[in-house]
């Protein structure tokens, strides 16, 4: 099942944002969730997780402190919160959910869907 991520922006450094990955026909609570990106010219790589069972959250260690990943069951969607943005945070961000429901970070990604586009100005 693919996710869709919107929220993104053209944002000044310095600024906030806050994506959110939701779903039409499926729900999320429950399951495990994470938001990855892919910078221009890079792998794509994970920035934060949201476990199943229990929403505990694991951040990258270096975006720890500025990126933030919840879950709101009542909108079935998932948030990333993203502050004192960089030039280096400019990506596509993507949201995916692990097909086990209950499941824990990390995330068995079977399908991606297109991102949202995060531009950060210096």
């Amino acid at each position: 099942v693919q996710l869709q991520a919107s929220g993104g922006g053209l944002v000044q450094a310095g600024g906030s944002l806050r994506l959110s990955c939701t779903s039409s026909g499926r729900t999320l609570n429950y399951y495990a969730i994470a938001w990855f990106r892919r910078a221009p010219g890079k792998e794509r790589e994970l920035v934060s997780c949201i476990d199943g069972s229990d929403d505990t959250t694991h951040t990258t260690d270096s975006l720890k402190g500025r990126f933030v990943i919840s879950r709101d069951i009542a909108k079935n969607t998932v948030y990333l919160q993203m502050n004192s943005l960089q030039p280096e945070d400019t990506a596509v961000y993507y949201c995916a959910a692990d097909p086990t429901y209950g499941s824990n970070c990390p995330v068995v990604v079977r399908n991606w869907g297109q991102g949202t586009q995060v531009t950060v100005s210096s």
